[in-house]
């Protein structure tokens, strides 16, 4: 039964990390396709798509700088397409909102309330700059709330709702899960939920397995058998929690948004090379992986003919 299976989702570029961190961040579209194409064949069902300035890297969100790509994954791949609409935390949500609104893509993400965004400690690390924006960014996060207001959430939501978009609703503590339960309950929004519990992040909940199960625990009190449980960890978390969450009965998100690692120390040299591990830790397990069409059933997705691209 494809309820058994657990879905991979493979987050490609983010807008977190900078080219100057790793040469094997997609930049350009034709990088950002090739990356999440390679994801989807090494068995990630689902890809997580930002956008970014070919020729800088910095986060881009216009629906326009979203089509080249988007339109390579669905002609050469039957893999879940999901557009963020965290976008940047420097970003207005009407703006964030807006790709997800053009193209009408299966799942959307959703972040489910503000918090401080500290991303100045990757600043620890010596390294040469290739572009100014990057420390400027970086720096300016001491200072950084990523607003996600009741309003905002809102006016996603009743953008989204009628496009039959699903989302991934993106909980990077406890406040946000019962942020979301408001929603479920005023009927903005419907099961199954698919929830993204994000660890490891300054300005959110942490990566300790305490933090891992004292967020599963709430969900189920709150949401019982209405949702679908995935988790994601940023950096050196990123596996170790995967395979809790799988041990578990849970989902697995990887990617070079969440982390630029492979092992320590290694620079991932790939998307599809972190997919590969996941899964090699989830079928150690005696689990098997889902394909896009068993995530469909189990996250009850309109399908990827019915998308605007």
């Amino acid at each position: 039964m494809a309820s058994n299976k657990v879905i991979i989702s493979c987050a490609v570029t983010g807008s977190i990390h900078t080219p100057s961190m790793s040469p094997h961040l997609p930049v350009t579209a034709e990088e950002i396709a090739e990356s999440a194409l390679g994801a989807a064949e090494a068995g990630a069902a689902i890809v997580h798509l930002h956008a970014r300035d070919p020729h800088d890297g910095r986060p881009v969100h216009t629906p326009e700088d979203f089509a080249p790509f988007l339109k390579v994954i669905k002609q050469s791949s039957n893999v879940v397409v999901n557009i963020t609409t965290g976008a940047s935390p420097y970003m207005p949500v009407e703006y964030r909102v807006k790709p997800a609104e053009t193209w009408k893509p299966e799942v959307a993400s959703l972040n489910m309330g503000s918090m401080n965004f500290g991303l100045f400690p990757m600043l620890r690390k010596e390294r040469e700059w290739k572009h100014a924006w990057e420390p400027e960014m970086l720096e300016a996060s001491h200072d950084l709330v990523f607003r996600n207001s009741f309003k905002d959430i809102r006016y996603a939501l009743d953008t989204l709702n009628a496009t039959g978009t699903r989302y991934e609703f993106e909980c990077y503590d406890t406040a946000h899960l019962y942020n979301l339960h408001y929603f479920w309950t005023e009927g903005l929004v419907q099961g199954p939920l698919f929830i993204q519990t994000c660890f490891g992040l300054l300005g959110g909940i942490g990566a300790h397995p305490d933090d891992v199960m004292h967020m599963k625990r709430t969900a189920d009190r709150l949401f019982g058998d209405n949702y679908r449980w995935s988790v994601l960890a940023a950096g050196a978390n990123q596996m170790k929690v995967a395979a809790m969450a799988a041990s578990m009965g849970g989902h697995v998100r990887v990617g070079l948004e969440d982390s630029l690692w492979l092992d320590k120390g290694k620079l991932a040299p790939s998307n599809a090379a972190q997919v590969e591990r996941v899964r090699q830790i989830i079928e150690g397990l005696g689990l098997e992986v889902a394909t896009p069409d068993e995530a469909r059933e189990i996250l009850a997705l309109k399908g990827g003919d019915a998308v605007g691209f």
